[in-house]
């Protein structure tokens, strides 16, 4: 009987054993996987964050470039504005001092010398010279000639027009007769300038000159190859 009971309480204790064993390998095996998930969480959570925390870098760093760009296309554009200015001032300049080719409407005046003179007392008076066309020539700027031409040769204002002999020079180059002279402007005003009574033409057409006037809708004037040398000038500090 002493021994049955034994059993009995053996058996009764390996069964708890055996519980308790469940109950214990159930609970390592819930808390094993609660700290998986929780690891699972948290790996998740810290690569949401690195890539949260690059996407914030590179956003900042497009921000950066596209603020660069602008910039950069701001300065680009004013470059561009203050290159057509700079250009646009350049070509002004240039037409002003002679350097580029012209073209435009104006009038066209040719001289020579008198024919058939030799009954005249003072045979030189019919030939042209260098001083009736500078007289010319001023008449043409006083009436608004924007180009003058003298036989293929820009006058600007450092052109030299002189007497050498039977010949004159323009911009230190011969020309000889007949002076063709090409000016761009308002025609009927270059025109009426020239053909007023009393002026200079009309004394070269008393002296016997060859005179010839007539508008033009297109004239072309070549460019001044001269160079613009200051030898006393320079600009002011």
């Amino acid at each position: 009987m002493k021994e049955k009971n034994i059993a009995i309480m053996l058996g009764i204790m390996c069964f708890l054993l055996t519980v308790g064993i469940c109950i214990q390998m159930k609970t390592v095996t819930s808390n094993a996987f609660r700290m998986g998930k929780t690891y699972a969480e948290n790996e998740l959570r810290n690569n949401v964050l690195k890539w949260k925390e690059k996407y914030d870098v590179a956003y900042e760093k497009l921000e950066t470039k596209e603020a660069r760009l602008e910039k950069l296309r701001e300065t680009a554009s004013t470059s561009s504005e203050s290159s057509e200015n700079i250009k646009s001032e350049l070509e002004k300049n240039n037409m002003a001092l002679g350097y580029t080719e012209v073209i435009g409407k104006g009038i066209t005046i040719t001289l020579k010398d008198g024919e058939n003179v030799s009954n005249r007392l003072d045979v030189a008076s019919s030939l042209v010279h260098d001083a009736d066309l500078i007289e010319v020539i001023n008449a043409l700027k006083n009436a608004g000639a924007e180009a003058i031409s003298i036989n293929g040769e820009r006058i600007v204002d450092k052109t030299a027009i002189t007497c050498a002999g039977n010949i004159i020079k323009i911009n230190n180059e011969k020309v000889g007769v007949p002076f063709v002279i090409n000016a761009i402007g308002l025609p009927e005003k270059l025109y009426g300038a020239l053909k007023m009574q009393g002026g200079y033409i009309s004394k070269l057409k008393e002296d016997g000159v060859f005179v010839e006037i007539t508008q033009q809708n297109s004239i072309t004037i070549p460019k001044y190859n001269g160079v613009y040398k200051f030898q006393y000038a320079k600009v002011a500090e």
